[in-house]
């Protein structure tokens, strides 16, 4: 069965984006040698939405609070790349990561799997 989930970010500048992770995200991270760091994320979830075009994959780090977490990342020198917005099922916002690359940032105002409202059937 499925234990886990490996997400893959490609970057032009890996090893700023891993200090990126490591010292301003502080995630936890074990090194698989070499300096090549494999970060810890907190629980996820997944979900399929249609498309009209070929499937692509998009990655959200989910928090509580998205203008608070808003405000400490910038406290900690982050890109806010747009306002955050609200998209009814939740507030939205994406950050900059060193390498260039975008990173969502999502406040849920729906149940998730991950909470009280969640279900397994």
């Amino acid at each position: 069965m499925i234990t886990g989930v490996h997400a893959v970010i490609f970057t032009t500048n890996a090893e700023q984006d891993r200090a990126f992770f490591r010292d301003v995200l502080e995630l936890p991270f074990a090194d698989a040698g070499d300096g090549w760091l494999i970060f810890a994320l907190p629980p996820a979830e997944l979900a399929a939405h249609p498309a009209d075009e070929d499937g692509r994959c998009e990655l959200y780090l989910m928090c509580d609070d998205v203008h608070a977490t808003v405000a400490e990342l910038q406290g900690k020198g982050v890109d806010i790349v747009r306002p955050v917005s609200d998209e009814g099922f939740g507030l939205m916002t994406a950050i900059r990561l060193p390498g260039g690359g975008e990173l969502g940032l999502y406040e849920p105002r729906h149940p998730t799997p991950l909470s009280a409202g969640g279900s397994s059937s």
